[in-house]
């Protein structure tokens, strides 16, 4: 894979890029942003770089209004003009200023549009060029794209932390806390609501975007999620008797929210209602987007993440449910982990001598192992067998020490346990799915892993440690963020929207809790090793 070269403060940064992107969308994913103000297209002149190494081509128009002869003979460039094929060393020489907020790597499937069709949407008059935000509230990760809603047309996008995380790593903490500590439940939505409004500020500042031409608002979210953006309801999320039922999660009002983003006054804000308990609208929406329940063969869905949904399409129902897998697979709780951002050890295996080899995203310094990473690490240990199917190193050790990025890292005892736990709560909901639909392991013929852990996922190393059912590995599409897809596809089109409604009305939902042999499920998918066929 080609790289992109950075000298920042006398270090050198090898960021690693497919082929396609400008110098300046590469830059975005990471932390060494470059200044810009016109959405990339080349007419504001600020994202200027110096090419020092590596073919960039001949200068276009707009570099050549924008800048000097003498500046282009010495490698000046705009970043946004220059799409690199091969390794190219570059100098940043207009940064752009800190932010929290990067553009998403999935980017490429939301150019691409969802659905040509806008019929139904609400345009208001006097508008010029109406746009729209879809919006996926994650546990971790607020995600947000914006189209301009009369083209369909993809304008931008960010992703950033979600800062309720200050309250808790996982949704059952956040929702204690809302429940127990006065002005918590408050605190939260106002944290979700401004991440949604700073995400959009660095749209406008950094694109050169209007937000009073933001005329809608397309909310989707695990239901925890979107009842802690309203302030309504999270309470019953933590009785039991309301995991099966409906939480209505509409917020009362949402004047206020539009005010504080300082889009359109006239602009709609349109949270999607979740299905019930922890099944949330960000499942359906990912349905809607995979076009699951389309063919006739049996096919599972997974969408990783804190709280984990899952759902089975036999070819004639719909099941689904959500696991309670903990925040192993966003890397929280673990000790050598970090979110699979800039500087993540995403991809690990072993070199010809038995020694492991890391890959990692962005950068060649590593800050430490995301979720991907994890299972790669964890697969590539029981291969080696320095780690044994019950998770126990084989050394007799706590740990296990390995260099990644410059930098020693450790796996403890601790971190399998966690990964362990969070890939046995995934298996017992397979489990329980095709159980409820009598549908075999051995009779899928599709399975679709969403959120950011699946989009860097090995399927291999998932397979042995019995994380993804053992299909063929072709059979196995791994999606991305299917959510904000899926929300971008309802905010866009009617049929979309009606195909949500659709699949609302089909699913069945299982729950986990009153799952009768639970317990024993639990304990046999403790184990590092394949999942068994059925």
């Amino acid at each position: 894979m080609p790289e992109l070269i950075l000298g920042i403060d006398g270090e050198t940064h090898r960021i690693p890029f497919e082929l396609g992107p400008s110098v300046r969308e590469i830059l975005d994913a990471t932390d060494f942003r470059v200044r810009s103000g016109c959405r990339g297209i080349g007419a504001c002149g600020l994202c200027r770089v110096r090419v020092a190494g590596g073919e960039a081509g001949e200068p276009t128009q707009n570099e050549r209004l924008h800048l000097t002869s003498a500046q282009l003979s010495q490698g000046v460039r705009l970043a946004c003009q220059v799409s690199p094929r091969h390794d190219m060393q570059v100098e940043i020489l207009n940064s752009a200023p800190p932010s929290n907020w990067k553009s998403s790597p999935d980017t490429a499937l939301l150019h691409t549009l969802r659905e040509q069709a806008v019929e139904g949407r609400w345009l208001p008059p006097g508008v010029k060029h109406p746009c729209g935000v879809a919006v996926d509230l994650g546990t971790t990760h607020v995600c947000l794209s914006l189209f301009d809603l009369a083209k369909g047309q993809w304008l931008a996008d960010r992703w950033g932390r979600n800062p309720q995380q200050n309250f808790g790593a996982d949704v059952i903490t956040r929702l204690a806390a809302a429940a127990e500590l006065p002005g918590a439940a408050r605190e939260m939505s106002r944290l979700a609501v401004a991440a949604i409004g700073e995400a959009l500020l660095d749209i406008a500042t950094r694109e050169g975007f209007d937000p009073r031409r933001i005329v809608n608002v397309t909310l989707v979210g695990n239901t925890a999620m979107l009842a802690l953006l309203s302030s309504r309801n999270f309470e019953l999320l933590l009785q039991p008797e309301y995991w099966t039922q409906p939480v209505d999660c509409q917020p009362l009002e949402t004047s206020g929210w539009v005010a504080e983003w300082e889009i359109n006054p006239v602009a709609e804000v349109d949270v999607v209602a979740p299905l019930a308990g922890f099944v949330g609208s960000d499942l359906l929406a990912g349905l809607v987007s995979t076009r699951f329940t389309e063919d006739a063969a049996p096919a599972l869905f997974i969408d990783f993440g804190t709280n984990s949904e899952i759902a089975l399409w036999s070819g004639e129902e719909l099941w689904v449910t959500a696991s309670a897998g903990g925040p192993a697979f966003e890397s929280s709780g673990i000790s050598c982990g970090a979110p699979a951002e800039v500087g993540a050890v995403f991809r690990v295996s072993l070199d010809s001598a038995g020694d492991l080899a890391c890959q990692i995203i962005g950068d060649d310094r590593a800050k430490g192992v995301c979720g991907s990473g994890l299972v790669d690490l964890i697969a590539c240990l029981l291969d080696s067998g320095r780690l044994t199917s019950a998770g126990k190193f084989a050394s007799g050790e706590t740990g296990y020490t390995f260099s990644a990025g410059g930098r020693e890292l450790t796996l403890t005892k601790g971190d399998v346990d966690l990964i362990q736990r969070a890939k046995a709560a995934i298996g017992v909901g397979i489990g329980a799915l095709c159980g409820h639909a009598g549908v075999g392991l051995k009779e899928l013929r599709r399975v679709c892993v969403g959120g950011a852990f699946g989009r860097y996922l090995d399927v291999g190393s998932a397979q042995a440690i019995g994380l993804l059912p053992p299909v063929p590995p072709e059979t196995v599409e791994l999606a991305g963020n299917t959510a904000l897809a899926g929300c971008c596809d309802v905010m866009l089109s009617s049929l979309a929207a009606e195909r949500l409604k659709e699949l609302r009305s089909r699913a069945r939902l299982v729950n986990l809790a009153s799952y009768p042999d639970f317990d024993q499920a639990f304990f046999e998918n403790l184990y590092l090793q394949p999942l068994q066929v059925l």
